[in-house]
């Protein structure tokens, strides 16, 4: 997930688990040239949504082991990324990141919705159980949507 990759860098290349958000916007937008300072901070936000980030004053903290992200030479986010994605769609992706065809995936999710008459969400979690895949944090998450919803 290139999100994911996105963060770790500047990380990674500190060899830190935490910085200022500052810094961390310096190393998207200036080091990496990838986003512009406004984007860089989007990425901030977005990756405090989906959990890959905490914020704490004016720190940001990396949320998992960014020497685990496979980080490809060529790697370079596109402007998706900064886009804040449903739980659907993030559950969606560990399930497609699991192996299964995307296609497949959707079709048969859909077809837990119906049958069971539940959220997309729920049925998508039900999905990548039923694949093998905990997905607790996004679990929580649906459960939340529904009690909020």
């Amino acid at each position: 997930m290139s999100l994911r990759r996105a963060v770790a860098v500047p990380f990674r290349q500190r060899g830190v688990e935490r910085m200022t958000e500052s810094e961390f916007v310096v190393a998207l937008s200036l080091d990496r040239d990838w986003f512009s300072p406004d984007q860089a901070k989007r990425v901030v936000t977005v990756g405090a949504g989906e959990g890959l980030l905490e914020r704490t004053d004016d720190d940001v903290i990396v949320e998992f082991d960014p020497a685990s992200v496979d980080i490809p030479e060529d790697f370079e986010p596109t402007e998706e990324i900064l886009r804040q994605r449903t739980t659907f769609e993030r559950i969606l992706e560990a399930v497609v990141d699991s192996g299964i065809d995307k296609q497949t995936a959707v079709a048969e999710i859909n077809q837990l919705q119906s049958e069971l008459a539940v959220t997309i969400e729920a049925a998508a979690v039900l999905y990548g159980r039923r694949n093998g895949l905990e997905l607790p944090e996004l679990a929580q998450q649906a459960r939340q949507e529904l009690d909020h919803g």
